[in-house]
């Protein structure tokens, strides 16, 4: 579905006059207190946007990455950033794969609840030794009888502390050399309340609101109808939620960059050292007018991966990219603002410290800058492959 500029307009004002409900003293709080946003989640599905890409006959909007990235975003420059983001995120690209490769039941009995906010679901790939090499993933889903039994670690799953279920990437025959992204099968499967699982949450730096765990499977069972797509072709299904992503995290982390950029830019005008506003400064000035030219081009990559994917169209390239940039564009914003408030800018009421420390996240995950680079070396320059 295609949106007039107007339409586009009205969706990012809604989602703004949602997201100024809880701005950036909400989120420090949650941060402090590392409670999870319940409040936050069930306004925007109140209105129906945590459906926002899922298709209309199964209770969403039918819109697509386009439109959800103007949502994130907006949560984002609003004071939520990576946090606000992310509460929101895990309902435009886990479900993914679900929407496009589960089966008929599985799709009529979980979409609705995923749109309504009435149930939670996260997104279960790494695991603590494989890097990102996808492949030698070890988790294994071995068949008895009429269930599948589940050993393995993951971790860095985000939401599993409060999930309903969990789409996870297991291995179902052993790896071939040949080909390495064989013979995985993703399972979208019950959590809460089953036994052999362990989930213990990970102390860390940011984006304390939401939940990070290592999870320990024992003999999970899983059942035949749990299986998205065909068995052993997990990762090709796992492939539609990878590149959107990508794009979600461009949106956010444009956001974030815009929300400590906003507020240094108000702070530069407000602080006076030796009678003169700093921003009357070239030191200050520059860098800030800097920041706001690359977080325009970041913004215009990830428009254009959004459009293609909303095509159908091939957009590795692009959503890489937009991820690159925006992350890029953003840590630098935030970077500049903790130098610009000086010693302010590790009080917490300025909030620049926390949209800092979220968006050096994003140089890590979901995939380190330096393999978007070596991602487009190699398969758009066509240069030798390095790993």
């Amino acid at each position: 579905m295609t949106l007039q500029q107007s339409e586009l307009d009205m969706i990012r004002s809604s989602a703004r006059k949602i997201a100024d409900d809880f701005g950036p003293n909400y989120w420090r709080e949650k941060d402090k207190k590392k409670e999870y946003p319940w409040d936050f989640v069930k306004a925007y599905a109140k209105d129906g946007w945590l459906g926002v890409t899922m298709p209309e006959q199964y209770g969403g909007m039918g819109l697509g990455l386009t439109e959800a990235g103007i949502i994130l975003h907006e949560i984002a420059e609003s004071g939520g950033g990576a946090s606000g983001a992310s509460a929101f995120h895990y309902y435009v690209f886990p479900p993914g794969p679900v929407i496009h490769h589960g089966s008929e039941e599985m799709k009529a009995k979980y979409l609705p609840l995923l749109a309504s906010g009435e149930l939670m679901m996260c997104f279960g790939v790494s695991e603590p030794d494989n890097g990102v090499d996808t492949s030698r993933l070890k988790t294994f889903a071995k068949k008895e009888r009429d269930r599948w039994l589940i050993n393995g670690r993951k971790v860095w799953i985000s939401n599993a502390m409060n999930a309903d279920r969990i789409l996870m990437l297991t291995r179902t025959s052993p790896r071939d050399p040949a080909r390495p992204l064989d013979g995985m099968t993703l399972f979208f499967t019950q959590l809460k309340g089953k036994k052999g699982v362990l989930i213990t949450p990970i102390e860390k730096l940011a984006r304390n609101c939401i939940d990070s765990n290592e999870m320990v499977f024992e003999n999970f069972e899983a059942n035949d109808e749990d299986v998205v797509g065909e068995v052993g072709k997990g990762f090709r299904c796992l492939l539609d939620g990878l590149n959107p992503e990508r794009i979600a995290v461009a949106f956010a982390q444009i956001g974030t960059g815009r929300a400590a950029l906003n507020q240094t830019v108000q702070y530069a005008k407000e602080r006076i050292v030796f009678d003169r506003p700093i921003g009357k400064n070239q030191a200050v000035a520059h860098p800030l007018a800097d920041s706001w030219i690359r977080l325009q081009a970041a913004e215009m990559m990830a428009t254009k991966a959004a459009q293609l994917f909303d095509a159908k169209q091939p957009c590795g390239p692009q959503a890489n990219a937009a991820k690159y940039l925006g992350t890029e564009a953003a840590f630098e914003a935030c970077d500049r603002a903790m130098q610009f408030h000086g010693g302010y800018c590790y009080a917490t009421e300025y909030h620049v410290e926390r949209y800092w420390r979220e968006a050096r996240l994003l140089k890590i995950a979901p995939v380190s800058q330096e393999m978007v680079l070596n991602y487009v070396a190699d398969k758009i320059l066509g240069l030798p492959k390095s790993y």
